[in-house]
């Protein structure tokens, strides 16, 4: 028997085996009237829905198998244009019960309940939906290669309140908003959960045993007679923005006014595939990016994707085996999309059959320099190409492909994948090969690459033990990945022990989790073997709390150096009160200075230190702290000290309308930001925006040029800009 027809066979039985598996089932009820959504269970459909069974709901974290005091029933019901789901939240303490008014996606040091729903029921991708005691929205897009990502925002309606037994919410999922199947007999996937936020406590039903993904455990819900609603949105969108920047110590230059207009639109091709297209659009980011520590970074900083074009689906475009501790953090990261004119978009099903496809055209590579310098590509546009191909073996595993092309002047970047991810029980293979050729824009350099990754995992619930293997050539390039270093082989092993402590006589200690973490490494672009050996325990508390101390030692290469490292870490973090939160950690060490020409090495220090302060419902203020210090090793000698604040102040009005302020400092720029912005957010697509923002910098004029980082602080930059947007659905 060949390979192929044994790899071949192996993915069939795999599939099989997880189709085979058994789930409880569930029939909601056609609702002949619709439940309003305002918290209150008193609705026919109610009336009529048979609760889920409340006694078979288990813990999976931090404890796993469980039982708690805490009751909930659920109700599900639905008719030709929703999905409705019902939730009464039982407690035996209910004035205990946490919950804010807040933004969404900003529920999770509340209590919460919500719904993980595979509409195709295929087992690659779910909605999970979340709402708190109030009715605040959270959603995640979760897919087996990328896991969990918050950054989408799903088009769904909600309503919460407390009760004198704890409190009760209602959802309801416009079927436009999912993709599914359409047909007699409509089968979707959907488990439901609950998070006690004092105890620290996660449920779910049906159960979700250690090691098991929630996808492998969801229910099958079965909805009849159910056809495909029109999907078509249009949201036009309308920005203005005005700004000032300092010409002399003494007046602002001539403001510069930006007035714009674009358009999307999404239709969907059936009912489990869409197409999404957008022509001029603003495409900015209306939250800043928190201020990081950016001297002596060895690798880039990472910034998460906020633009709604491209959060909505991203995950599907992600491979196995990339993320987390892997050299490679994502393969499709769209920031690198820097300033798109037009983009282009389709998702969608059929049967076991997943795709993506993402087209876009980015200005910023046409863009005149700064200081008189000419850009050779001045008015050009760099344009994107990305396709992504998925084939179903069951519940979060798959084979995939991938094929990206970029293009810029008489150059480009090539890239061609394959991927896999098996997911059966406590084990999960994944893994990736990826092929590269790039020739850059001025047709002068061309360069080869390959790149491989293999990970191994196995989780029980005392026992986890993750392996992985990568490599990648120094002539790999991908346009479209945000990725730390090319031309090395490394491998690392991570194992941990769960231990849990009798809750009698430690009620507050819910677990304690040794762990080893090895990796070794051949970097052939600093030609060294890097090694990292570390080892540490974690503690579970009530109140969300953790503590966790490590101590690492090792080497790491630079400039065909080889240096000595070290480091003690300590993490914290506790909702002391349902008013307040800290989050702590401290690291001490011996790291080094990553000079290109004269590195050496040195003691560094690194303090974090973040803690939000919510005295009512409404108000909430935040702030994190980071302090970086670095002495040379020889003389003790302070090379850099780094402090940069980040607060952040919100009032929220009620669910949609907030104003909030950010203030920013980084001392190594000598700069502070400030960030004003009244938000009104009817649902996603429908929103206005009003900000203001100003950049003050350390600056003083020598009577020929501007010397940075000395003198006084001034304004240098300020704006306002103005943004509205609206959905409408046919």
């Amino acid at each position: 028997m060949t390979q192929t027809r044994a790899a071949t066979l192996l993915f069939a039985a795999l599939a099989v085996s997880a189709a085979a598996e058994d789930r409880p089932q569930i029939e909601p009820v056609r609702a002949t009237q619709p439940p309003s959504i305002d918290g209150r269970l008193d609705d026919v459909a109610w009336q009529s829905a048979v609760p889920l069974p409340d006694t078979d709901w288990l813990t999976y974290n931090p404890l796993n198998g469980d039982h708690i005091q805490q009751r909930t029933e659920v109700r599900v019901a639905y008719d030709d244009r929703y999905l409705y789901f019902s939730f009464r939240c039982i407690d035996p303490e209910p004035a205990k019960v946490r919950g804010t008014l807040s933004r969404r996606d900003n529920v999770w040091n509340d209590d919460w309940v919500g719904l993980s729903l595979d509409s195709v029921g295929n087992g690659q991708q779910s909605y999970d939906l979340f709402v708190n005691p109030l009715g605040v929205q959270g959603d995640i897009l979760n897919t087996p290669s990328a896991g969990e990502n918050d950054a989408p925002d799903f088009v769904w309606d909600s309503a919460g309140r407390r009760t004198e037994e704890g409190y009760e919410t209602e959802i309801r999922v416009p079927l436009t908003t999912v993709r599914f199947v359409s047909g007699t007999d409509v089968k979707m996937n959907v488990l439901f959960w609950r998070r006690v936020s004092r105890l620290g406590i996660s449920v779910s039903w049906p159960e979700v045993p250690a090691g098991r993904s929630f996808m492998e455990r969801q229910a099958t819900m079965v909805l009849h007679d159910l056809q495909r609603p029109l999907t078509l949105e249009v949201i036009p969108s309308a920005t203005y923005s005005r700004r000032e920047t300092r010409v002399s110590q003494d007046a602002f230059g001539p403001a510069n006014s930006d007035p714009d207009i674009g358009v999307s639109a999404k239709y969907g091709i059936t009912s489990s595939a869409t197409v999404e297209g957008t022509v001029n659009p603003d495409f900015s980011q209306v939250e800043s990016d928190a201020f990081q520590v950016e001297v002596n970074q060895r690798f880039p900083l990472f910034f998460s994707e906020k633009r709604p074009f491209f959060m909505e689906g991203l995950g599907t475009f992600e491979l196995a085996g990339v993320g987390g501790d892997a050299i490679m953090r994502t393969a499709v990261h769209t920031r690198r999309i820097v300033d798109p004119f037009w983009g282009f978009k389709s998702t969608g099903s059929q049967g076991r059959v997943g795709f993506a496809l993402l087209a876009s055209g980015d200005d910023a590579p046409g863009r005149a320099f700064d200081g008189g310098v000419v850009n050779p590509f001045l008015g050009e546009r760099k344009e994107f190409y990305i396709a992504r191909g998925q084939y179903s073996l069951g519940p979060s595993s798959y084979v995939g492909a991938i094929a990206t092309d970029t293009e810029l002047g008489t150059g480009h970047n090539r890239v061609g994948g394959a991927d896999f991810a098996v997911k059966r029980g406590a084990f999960k293979f994944a893994g990736n090969v990826i092929s590269t050729r790039t020739e850059s824009a001025d047709g002068l350099e061309t360069k080869d690459g390959l790149g491989a990754n293999g990970y191994f995992e196995y989780a029980t619930k005392p026992f986890v033990l993750i392996q992985q293997v990568e490599h990648y050539d120094r002539g790999f390039q991908m346009d479209t990945a945000f990725q730390n270093q090319v031309g090395i082989t490394q491998g690392w092993t991570y194992a941990g022990y769960a231990l849990y402590p009798d809750a009698k006589k430690t009620p507050w200690l819910k677990k304690i989790n040794p762990f080893v973490f090895f990796r070794y490494g051949k970097d052939r672009i600093q030609q060294g073997e890097p090694w990292l050996a570390l080892g540490g325990v974690r503690f579970n508390t009530l109140r969300q709390g953790f503590f966790r101390l490590d101590v690492m030692r090792g080497e790491d290469a630079w400039v065909g150096r080889t240096f000595p490292t070290s480091q003690v870490r300590i993490f914290a973090e506790s909702q002391i009160a349902r008013w307040l939160y800290f989050n702590t950690r401290a690291q001490f060490g011996r790291g080094i200075f990553f000079d290109p020409v004269d590195p050496f090495s040195g003691n560094e220090r690194s303090y974090y230190a973040e803690v939000r302060f919510q005295p009512t419902p409404r108000l909430s203020q935040s702030m994190t702290y980071d302090r970086v210090e670095f002495d040379r090793r020889s003389d003790g000698e302070r090379v850099f000290t780094v402090n940069v604040l980040n607060t952040r102040t919100t009032f929220q009005v009620d669910r949609r309308l907030s104003v909030r302020a950010l203030v920013q400092w980084d001392s190594s720029e000598s700069v502070i930001l400030t960030d004003f912005l009244g938000s009104w957010e009817l649902l996603p697509g429908t929103v206005a925006y009003a900000g203001y923002g100003s950049l003050i910098e350390r600056q003083e004029w020598d009577g020929l040029e501007v010397r940075r980082q000395t003198g006084a602080y001034r304004t240098t930059q300020r704006g306002f800009f103005f943004k509205a947007s609206y959905i409408h659905r046919f």
